[in-house]
Formats: structure tokens, sequence, C-alpha cells
């Protein structure tokens, strides 16, 4: 889908307005988060070549990767929600992109990690996520997804006091699985966890560790 298709447009349009309060309330809540962060630092060191977070919003995630010597850049589709993250981790580069089209060379990645990026993006649209993923890593390139599982579609009217107008999806994890192996990739392991009480939302989440294969 191009930029100006109507649910990217929405999507970057509610990121944009939500960018200052978002970074707020997020970017620092992997101190709250032990489970990320062991298999965030799992995932960096299995990592080979450049990383790219993508739906990286403030850049918490990039910090991470970054701090545990990963070779990373961030990506996101929010012009506003990437200047904080550059007004935040000065030192690592962030560009704008799109997940259904991205600009990086084929086989140009050494992996990717995409924490809650696809959770805004209709169920139909996914395929294409995950062959674009798949074209962009390098064989034996690596993935780390993550979501809110489930079968539902939310829709929320309001965050921290802004209107907003896109979807959140719950997403159920074998469906996932399936697709990314249709776009030729390797689910190694699936990880799940309840929500940490007063820290986040409340659903339950899938960490999926994903590989490109070398054949």
């Amino acid at each position: 889908m191009p930029l100006d298709d109507k649910q990217i447009r929405t999507i970057r349009d509610d990121y944009d307005r939500l960018a200052a309060d978002y970074a707020a309330q997020i970017a620092g809540e992997l101190r709250h988060k032990p489970l990320d962060c062991e298999l965030l630092r799992r995932f960096a060191a299995s990592v080979r070549g450049p990383l790219c977070e993508m739906g990286c919003g403030p850049g918490h995630v990039a910090r991470f990767l970054k701090d545990a010597a990963a070779d990373v850049f961030g990506l996101d589709l929010s012009p506003k929600m990437l200047e904080q993250a550059r007004k935040l981790n000065p030192d690592i580069r962030f560009q704008e992109g799109n997940m259904l089209a991205l600009d990086l060379a084929d086989a140009s990645l050494g992996g990717i990690v995409a924490f809650y990026a696809i959770v805004n993006l209709s169920k139909d649209t996914l395929p294409t996520v995950f062959r674009e993923m798949a074209r962009v890593l390098a064989p034996g390139g690596r993935l780390l997804l993550a979501f809110h599982t489930g079968d539902q579609v939310l829709r929320e009217h309001e965050l921290w006091g802004h209107r907003i107008h896109m979807d959140f999806l719950l997403l159920p994890p074998l469906e996932i699985q399936q697709q990314l192996e249709q776009a030729g990739l390797v689910v190694d392991q699936m990880v799940e966890r309840d929500p940490y009480p007063d820290v986040e939302y409340p659903s339950h989440r899938a960490y999926l560790f994903v590989h490109k294969s070398d054949g």
C-alpha cells in the first residue's frame, strides 16, 4: 500500500498526534518488562549484520538493542514519532518507512525486530508485510515479532486525550505462524506471556523467533 492509502494515512496521522504523549508514556516501559529484555538480549546476540526495528515509535527498543551491541536502526511510518526517537536517541539512525512497501534492498538485513508493529494493520495486509520482511532479510537472517494474542479488532476512539481512528488487532498466534511460513520464513520458537499488571495494556502476548532459510 502506498503512503497515501487511507488506512496507512490514518495510522500515520494518529501516531503523529500521539507522538509526544506516546514517548512520555512508553519510552521507559522496558524497565518493567524483564521477559522482553531477556528475549531482546538473546535476539541481539543471534543477529549478524544490520538490524532494523520496524515500527520503532520513540526508539526505546532500538535503544535497548543498541546498548546490547546490535548494529541497529529504526523505521517508522510517523514523522512525528521519528522526531521523538531522534531526540531521545541521537546516536541511532531512524528513517521513515512503510512496512507494506519497504524502501530497503533485497537481502540487506541480518535481523528485524517488530514489537507490536503489526497491530494496527488490517489482517488482509499481513501477508504483504511478511513477504516484505522476508525479501529484505538476508539468508539466515532473523525476525523477532511480538503482538497481542486473540482474534478480535478493538476500535478505540481516544488515547491519552487524543482522538484516534485506527484499529488495534488481537491476533491468533498459529494463524500468524502459518502466514510467516507462507512468506518463506521458518518459525523456530513461540514464547507467550500474560500482561504485566499496572505496566501495559492487559492483553496476552506472543513473541515469535523466526529465521529465513539459507536455501
